[in-house]
């Protein structure tokens, strides 16, 4: 008999995306199962980066296990970034709330990365100590953020072709899509027609497509496997998300 007192166990799954990468998702279907059974007092939050991901690339079965509440997690915007900046920088007087705004809308202007953001933060506090100023001013927040995307792989991105830009956009349109890095050449190709029927442009054969990554690849800022393998190909970018969105933004946005 079930013990009526027992308290409920609460079980965190997190990076869900990767228990699904085996073939027969015997783990996941075992994991989900359990809360069905007559006596179990267990409860399981599951945590992905895809969106779609019981859709996507579980099997019927395991879905037949899943419950039906699902929370869509948006990326941080600028309130909510700069209430996590405020939080981690209590107590830095050279810090002020314009320059902490300030950071907060340069990067949810981007990516919402609450990471990146920090990073701001502690490059502009370090070198406000090394420097031995009272306060971080804005123009300091814009050298320290221009600094961060300018290496010469973002310079590079802004002299690729039209076509190997947009495959470096439809990298990143995957990753949104999907939450998981590493793609194939198959779903590149869709996100490339997506892309090329926005913009009416035609789109590139598969042989232009496959220059396109070698050319890419060439210069790092895509690693891919042998491309014997065709559209199985395995694809991912070699720089930031976040970077690549910079580096193609219209140059008067980044004013």
């Amino acid at each position: 008999k079930a013990a009526p007192k027992r308290v409920p166990t609460v079980f965190l799954v997190d990076e869900l995306d990767m228990l699904c990468k085996t073939r027969k998702q015997t783990v996941l279907y075992n994991m989900f199962e359990w809360p069905s059974r007559p006596q179990a007092k267990l409860i399981i939050v599951a945590i992905a980066n895809t969106m779609d991901l019981p859709e996507r690339d579980m099997d019927m079965r395991v879905i037949s296990r899943l419950g039906f509440n699902r929370l869509n997690f948006d990326p941080y915007n600028q309130v909510q970034l700069q209430m996590i900046v405020t939080s981690r920088l209590q107590g830095l007087q050279v810090f002020q709330s314009d320059e902490i705004e300030l950071v907060s809308r340069k990067v949810a202007s981007l990516s919402g990365d609450a990471r990146r953001a920090l990073d701001i933060c502690r490059i502009l506090a370090e070198r406000c100590e090394r420097e031995k100023k009272e306060r971080i001013t804005h123009q300091d927040v814009l050298k320290v953020h221009a600094e961060m995307f300018r290496s010469p792989k973002i310079q590079f991105i802004r002299t690729c072709s039209k076509m190997e830009q947009f495959l470096l956009r439809a990298l990143v349109n995957e990753f949104y899509r999907t939450g998981i890095e590493e793609t194939n050449l198959r779903n590149i190709v869709y996100r490339m027609e997506e892309l090329c029927a926005s913009e009416g442009l035609e789109v590139p054969t598969l042989h232009c497509i496959y220059n396109i990554c070698s050319r890419l690849s060439s210069q790092r800022l895509i690693l891919s496997e042998d491309y014997r393998k065709g559209l199985e190909t395995k694809l991912r970018l070699n720089v930031g998300f976040e970077d690549v969105n910079f580096a193609l933004r219209p140059q008067a946005d980044l004013e």
